[in-house]
């Protein structure tokens, strides 16, 4: 078994602020926490590198469509090379104008996180992969339970 991250707690921080920045529908702030050689594989597989095209990126899907909001659950933050750690989680999307999440939106989360020195995390990727479980739609309502929590939550 894999040891818990001793920055655990920062790390978890940094895929917070960018849940929080994409539901702000900021580029800036969701590309904030990036390394500057960062890349993001989205949903779609659409594939944005480097920081400052992440912001740029995103500020354009953000101006020209109506994102739905996400809320994410930690499964794990865990070390796989000095410096260098992976997160997963889950994460339900509320479309926009609704109030419960939509099923069919949920993903699986892979962070990859990085010591830039001092103790300074920042995302070297950032993969979104659809978590339709088509062979375990119990599993899928189960994870649709379990993330409309969050949302009695807030």
């Amino acid at each position: 078994m894999t040891a818990a991250h001793p920055h655990d707690a920062q790390i978890r921080a940094l895929y917070h602020q960018f849940l929080d920045g994409w539901n702000r529908r900021s580029g800036a702030s969701v590309a904030a926490g990036f390394a500057d050689d960062g890349d993001i594989i989205g949903f779609d597989g659409s594939h944005h590198r480097g920081r400052l095209s992440i912001a740029a990126d995103l500020r354009a899907i953000f101006g020209s469509h109506q994102t739905p909001a996400y809320v994410g659950i930690v499964r794990s933050v865990r070390p796989i090379a000095a410096g260098v750690a992976v997160l997963l989680a889950h994460a339900g999307m509320i479309p926009p104008g609704a109030n419960d999440l939509d099923p069919d939106l949920h993903t699986v989360h892979t962070l990859v996180a990085v010591d830039e020195g001092g103790g300074r995390w920042r995302i070297s990727l950032f993969q979104s992969t659809p978590a339709a479980f088509h062979a375990f739609p119990e599993e899928r309502e189960a994870l649709t339970e379990e993330l409309r929590g969050l949302l009695t939550a807030q």
